[in-house]
């Protein structure tokens, strides 16, 4: 059974992500940039304003693995944890359904 691991990760800068294990596809997603302007005196220049802006990069990992290697990704992408960065993991797995244990639908004579 083959088993997917999803990892999104966001940052305010560029997070490393340097020894990735075998079997990992990196896909990265566009960067996001929110403008704030604020007043810098509220009082007497409203003309007066300044700007901040603040990026956001995304990335998506994809990590490929069989169900008895699942415990060791886990515990690797724990332990190669980047700081400053958030996570999401999303773990997808593909499972055989066996025909015969499957009702079948009775027929109506």
């Amino acid at each position: 059974m083959s088993t997917k691991i999803r990892v999104v990760i966001s940052s305010f800068g560029r997070p490393l992500m340097e020894n990735l294990p075998p079997h990992t596809r990196k896909i990265g997603l566009p960067e996001t940039k929110v403008l704030y302007t604020v007043l810098r005196s509220p009082h007497i220049d409203k003309k007066s304003r300044e700007q901040f802006e603040t990026r956001v990069q995304k990335y998506i990992v994809d990590i490929k693995a069989e169900r008895h290697e699942l415990r060791q990704k886990l515990f690797w992408l724990k332990r190669h944890r980047m700081f400053g960065a958030q996570f999401e993991v999303q773990v997808f797995s593909k499972t055989r359904l066996d025909p015969q244990l499957l009702p079948l639908p009775q027929r109506k004579h």
